[in-house]
């Protein structure tokens, strides 16, 4: 299990800092909470990175069973 460190920050602060603040979210890994009036409004995480979709998809058909004529007549404008 991964724990995170926490730091807690006002938002005048964060507002004066908040690029410098983004950055070191995102290269540290540190969870940030902005506090107005030392009441925490909103948490700052860094992002995790998506799981790859690589190899998750399973063909039932092949491309030329997939494009070959049906059987069946049909009437497109019924």
């Amino acid at each position: 299990m991964l724990i995170m460190a926490h730091r807690t920050i006002s938002a005048s602060r964060f507002k004066a800092e908040c690029l410098a603040l983004l950055d070191q979210v995102a290269a540290s890994g540190e969870e940030l909470t902005v506090t107005k009036r030392g009441e925490p409004v909103a948490r700052v995480v860094p992002v995790e990175e998506a799981p790859s979709l690589l190899g998750s998809v399973t063909f039932l058909v092949d491309d030329d069973e997939l494009i070959e004529p049906l059987e069946e007549s049909w009437n497109a404008l019924r």
